[in-house]
């Protein structure tokens, strides 16, 4: 019996909207970045982009559990000494929630050359309207 290793042209990719509305921050993000590695499909193969598109509408909604909105800090820096900015989780969601989301999925991904073309897949907008329809996403349920 000999290994199944699918080739580039035989893997289809889905597209998915989610609905990010009430759902837990984390939860939500290792949901996606199991489908964003191809996961979920039997012929899944580490070191193959497998991944299929999510779409991911009404990212201000998203809740997270306990303290976090005052205690988690999202720091950057630019490199010139004594240029750090710090940002609550709050702050953040407020001005731009989508990079929320999309950091918390990056970090759920291994860290390589692969993760970085498949972080590409990943499509997140602020309000419940986006321009894939055209893609006929199917809506996505996270409860297994």
């Amino acid at each position: 019996m000999k290994t199944f290793i699918p080739k580039k042209e035989q893997i289809e990719r889905k597209w998915y909207v989610l609905d990010a509305t009430d759902k837990i921050l984390g939860r939500l993000a290792s949901r996606i970045s199991i489908i964003l590695q191809g996961k979920h499909k039997p012929s899944y193969t580490p070191h193959i982009d497998m991944a299929d598109f999510v779409v991911v509408i009404n990212a201000e909604k998203i809740r997270v559990t306990g303290k976090k909105l005052q205690d988690k800090k999202y720091r950057s820096h630019s490199d010139y000494p004594g240029k750090v900015k710090e940002k609550s989780l709050e702050e953040l969601l407020k001005t731009k929630p989508k990079d929320v989301i999309i950091q918390a999925v990056k970090n759920m991904l291994p860290q390589n050359k692969l993760a970085r073309q498949t972080i590409k897949k990943l499509k997140v907008y602020k309000g419940s309207e986006h321009p894939h329809k055209a893609e006929k996403p199917e809506p996505l349920n996270l409860i297994k």
